[in-house]
């Protein structure tokens, strides 16, 4: 499928696409994970750059895995999302010019109110997931190859524990995006493991609460990456360095530290002192 029959077709399943467009006006596809555009920082940055450039931003959201293979098919002309090994290998496969550092936040796992598992303020993300899989309490994994995804299930291997040895049974795999995976685990009264951008964002929490948080393995790393246009011909490489060199600017880092949900910060820029 061509690039702009899929990008037609993201359009008439209502998926996340910033900025309204004219024949007229110079604009980029971004192929994105959900958890930027669910939070909107989108709606917020990207008015700001299209006033400052000309450049119109179109936003595909999706799950980093199936983001990352939307660029790689050059449906694209920039790549953001948030799994670096598999940003490092699109780079090194020769589908991206180079990775940079964007910004961050942190996972979490959510659940209700109740704690079945009794991990409600643990620190320790690995033993937390060895107290559920004791249990057998309910867990919702997005099941979905997004970051989140690869993310959870680099934890549960360092836990030792294979998941999927419970699955359908205490262990439910959505393959659904980060919101459809909170409201079922809502309704299902089972642990969430999402990032804490879209769980700020998220307005079915029901009795949900943060349960395990603070544990430097729940770092979340967001990454940004232009297109190889010798991969992809019809790459926008001028645009599409624009908006990267722009994001990684003093100018972008400080928009994305301005963006705020209720007057909490849901991503915080570390082009400048993460590593590029």
């Amino acid at each position: 499928m061509s690039r702009h029959s899929i990008f037609a077709a993201v359009l008439a399943l209502g998926a996340v696409v910033a900025g309204s467009a004219t024949a007229s006006e110079q604009s980029i596809l971004v192929q994105s994970t959900t958890s930027t555009a669910n939070s909107g920082l989108y709606d917020y940055l990207l008015p700001i750059f299209q006033e400052k450039t000309g450049i119109r931003v179109d936003v595909v959201a999706v799950g980093t895995g199936q983001a990352i293979k939307n660029a790689k098919n050059c449906d694209a002309d920039v790549l953001l999302v948030h799994a670096k090994p598999a940003e490092e290998k699109f780079v090194a496969d020769g589908h991206g010019i180079k990775r940079f550092d964007l910004m961050y936040n942190d996972f979490v796992i959510v659940g209700p109110a109740e704690d079945p598992a009794g991990v409600a303020g643990s620190g320790n993300v690995l033993e937390a997931l060895q107290t559920i899989a004791d249990a057998k309490a309910m867990f919702a994994s997005r099941g979905d190859d997004s970051g989140t995804h690869k993310a959870e299930l680099r934890l549960w291997k360092a836990a030792d524990i294979d998941p999927s040895t419970g699955s359908g049974e205490w262990y439910r795999e959505m393959g659904s995006g980060m919101g459809a995976t909170l409201n079922a685990g809502v309704g299902m009264g089972a642990y969430v493991m999402t990032d804490r951008a879209t769980w700020i964002s998220f307005n079915n929490k029901g009795d949900f609460k943060v349960a395990v948080e603070g544990d430097s393995k729940l770092f979340n790393q967001y990454g940004v990456i232009r297109v190889n246009e010798e991969r992809c011909p019809d790459a926008k490489v001028e645009a599409g360095q624009r908006f990267v060199d722009w994001l990684i600017s003093d100018a972008g880092q400080s928009a994305i530290a301005n963006f705020k949900v209720g007057g909490q910060a849901l991503f915080f820029p570390n082009a400048k002192t993460g590593e590029m």
